[in-house]
């Protein structure tokens, strides 16, 4: 059993430029990313028939919508059979999900999958002055949150770290070896926005965000675009790669969508996410080659370890402590081009892409010495949450 019967593979890849403060419109980015990706896939533009985006027109502080689905549909003028985006999904991942089930369900045959983002260009005077645009009263869940200076996820997150360092002893350096190698790893990245070495002592001794979270436990706003091509299986006959089969997915959320009123505060909903993903695959975790997992923040990389079963519930600390088991070269290579805390945040499409690189083989210097053949995708914090199991080839 295979997500979506294997009728859905990725054919194709592309990144725009990314960097800090570069000074190029979320649109234009998209664009570039997508041109890239189509033409990885071997594909023209009159080939592709749908569009998907992560999150659609939504209201949010600067340039976190760099481009909308309609905005890449008109600016290529594509005739498409169908297209979607949304925030109310699973993760950022969800529209793309919902892509391979469009094709799945015949209603397209090459579907543009992207996330553009512009937040270092647009906030250059400041998160402050982003936030200010937003000083109008607090509603929904901010009026629980904003009187109380708790205005930042940073602020909620730190606070589920903090219950299961209390619950389970997870210390402050074992998440610093999880930056750390991620630092590492992004050395060899030449796309990535951090790329030179850090010690213990830089990481312990940066300045405090939100206990416990520090400086470096965060990722770093930047400019860029990541792009995904699904295809129909039938109709991948002379393209240049070897596909790259979904062999499970998972989108569950089996409690409210809320930060504050999980049942257990040290699980968050990439454990439903990833639960629902092994209830359909024969695969198991000692099957993973390597796994790109969503590090907006340190704490939620170490959920995502623990929520896909490479650690224990309570004892992702002692994963971490043992740094040569997800170093580039040790058994689970974790977020090989440096993840959002070094390489930038390109909020969840930057994984699947580094997956996909490493599977073709095209990572590089970065790339994993070993033959990897099946990799784990977790992507989303918090209530958000979807993970995926790759599988390169038939």
């Amino acid at each position: 059993m295979t997500f979506v019967d294997d009728r859905a593979v990725i054919t194709g890849i592309g990144q725009s430029q990314i960097g800090r403060r570069i000074g190029r419109s979320g649109i234009d980015l998209a664009l570039e990313a997508s041109e890239r990706a189509v033409a990885h896939a071997g594909l023209s533009f009159d080939d592709i028939d749908g569009v998907a985006s992560y999150p659609g027109p939504v209201e949010a502080e600067g340039g976190f919508v760099g481009a909308t689905t309609h905005d890449v549909r008109d600016a290529f003028g594509l005739r498409t059979s169908w297209h979607v985006s949304g925030v109310e999904t699973s993760g950022q991942i969800g529209t793309l999900l919902d892509a391979a089930a469009a094709i799945s369900a015949g209603r397209a045959r090459h579907v543009l999958c992207f996330r553009s983002v512009w937040e270092a260009t647009a906030q250059a005077s400041g998160r402050a002055a982003a936030l200010a645009e937003k000083s109008r009263r607090a509603s929904g869940h901010a009026e629980f949150r904003v009187p109380f200076g708790a205005a930042s996820p940073a602020n909620w997150i730190g606070m589920y770290a903090q219950r299961y360092m209390y619950e389970f002893g997870l210390t402050r350096e074992q998440l610093g070896k999880l930056v750390i190698n991620a630092r590492r790893n992004a050395g060899l990245n030449p796309n990535a926005i951090y790329r030179n070495e850090m010690t213990m002592d830089d990481y312990l001794g940066a300045r405090m965000i939100s206990a416990p979270l520090g400086l470096y436990d965060c990722d770093i706003p930047c400019d860029g675009a990541t792009a995904i091509i699904l295809s129909r299986r039938d109709d991948t006959a002379g393209l240049p790669h070897v596909p790259i089969a979904i062999e499970a997915a998972g989108s569950a959320l089996y409690e409210r969508h809320t930060w504050d009123q999980r049942r257990d505060f040290t699980t968050m909903a990439a454990h439903d996410a990833a639960a629902s993903m092994w209830d359909s695959t024969d695969l198991t975790p000692a099957d993973v080659d390597f796994a790109t997992l969503y590090d907006g923040f340190s704490y939620l990389c170490a959920q995502w370890i623990e929520a896909l079963g490479f650690a224990e519930h309570g004892k992702v600390g002692q994963f971490l402590d043992d740094e040569s088991r997800y170093a580039l070269d040790g058994a689970l290579p974790i977020n090989p081009h440096g993840g959002q805390l070094s390489a930038g945040r390109l909020h969840g499409y930057g994984f699947l892409h580094e997956a996909c690189a490493q599977l073709w083989r095209e990572a590089g210097e970065r790339q994993i010495a070993k033959e990897v053949t099946v990799a784990a995708v977790g992507i989303g914090g918090g209530p958000e949450a979807g993970s995926m199991l790759l599988r390169l080839g038939h």
